[in-house]
């Protein structure tokens, strides 16, 4: 018998397994409080629950939290960590320390759809949706969880390709049975999936970061297939309906392509498509992958991107790239791990 997780539920998903087990449905908030406040790793220690209902639970239910089976450290600090999947693959969790910051850049899929020219996850094909539970997995069993401030939704996976996972492993980060973390702690990339970013947007007062990379439609539909079913233009007409003026931040991920997407034409095209909206962007070197003609833009073009958009009134920061020396592109760990497994 495959036993639930009960890691990845809510709080009304907890009073119906209690309910259905038998149990009081005071049992419910102690079992949110057993995994999410105090983090138990196993039911035993959830000794406020009499022995009978703690094997009554161990016989129909488990935590659901499983340890990274690798990690690599980078000299700047960083940590890429291998999660097991309940499906037999693998994930990546990279913890980025940074002053009195420190932010946990998780995954939502294994593999992802999208299949954008630039990204290692992509050329691994889409092989499921992480649950909750794994999603949530993550954050729990990293040996840093406690001194974590933030958390990015940036890893492997289209988040909002997961959209029904994610705000569930969303709710329990924010809500007070929960991990009891402010919104504003959690940011979620996408590459522009129109409808669930909406209804993310709607749902939800975490940031929203979007993966643009291009300012002009046809170089980004060559970059990112998305581009086709959901056209950058009518992505920013959408995203330009909702409030960004207070403390919720929209940021723009642009990775620079030497000779590709850098020059003051792309610049000024940009300025031209994000005027009217309050929002950053965020210019990435691109950490070059197997078998993908592209390389980095240099510093000094970079440097010239960046002021030019600053000069024009968009807040502009080059991202300190953080893990080259442990192969910190997403997917790169993870593609490795599943051919030596299944070799």
């Amino acid at each position: 018998m495959t036993k639930t997780a009960l890691i990845g539920k809510s709080l009304s998903d907890l009073r119906q397994l209690v309910s259905e087990l038998g149990m009081p449905a005071f049992t419910a908030r102690q079992l949110a409080d057993w995994i999410y406040v105090k983090r138990v790793t196993s039911i035993e220690e959830m000794t406020n629950l009499s022995k009978k209902n703690r094997s009554l639970l161990a016989e129909h239910c488990e935590l659901g939290r499983s340890q990274p089976v690798a990690v690599q450290e980078s000299t700047d600090g960083t940590k890429k960590y291998l999660f097991p999947t309940h499906s037999g693959h693998f994930v990546e969790t990279v913890f980025i320390p940074e002053g009195d910051r420190a932010t946990l850049c998780v995954s939502s899929q294994v593999g992802c759809r999208m299949n954008c020219l630039f990204c290692m996850t992509g050329k691994q094909g889409f092989s499921g949706q992480l649950s909750a539970a794994e999603i949530l997995n993550q954050i729990l069993s990293l040996p840093e969880s406690d001194s974590l401030t933030n958390v990015v939704f940036m890893g492997m996976g289209e988040p909002l390709d997961n959209l029904s996972n994610l705000l569930l492993a969303i709710e329990i980060m924010t809500s007070d049975y929960g991990l009891a973390w402010s919104p504003k702690r959690i940011t979620v990339s996408t590459v522009g999936l129109i409808p669930a970013m909406k209804t993310f947007l709607e749902q939800t007062d975490c940031h929203l970061a979007v993966s643009l990379h291009a300012a002009f439609a046809e170089q980004r539909s060559e970059l990112m297939p998305v581009e086709r079913p959901f056209p950058m233009l009518k992505l920013l007409e959408e995203l330009k309906k909702f409030d960004f003026s207070h403390q919720r931040r929209l940021s723009f991920e642009y990775i620079m392509f030497d000779g590709k997407n850098d020059t003051p034409r792309h610049a000024a095209e940009l300025v031209k498509q994000l005027r009217g909206l309050p929002c950053r962007v965020n210019l990435i070197r691109f950490h070059a992958i197997p078998d993908v003609p592209l390389r980095s833009s240099n510093e000094v073009r970079m440097t010239a991107f960046r002021d030019q958009l600053s000069a024009n009134g968009i807040i502009c920061t080059i991202r300190r790239s953080r893990g080259e020396d442990i192969a910190a592109a997403c997917g790169m760990l993870s593609t490795r791990e599943q051919q030596r497994a299944n070799s």
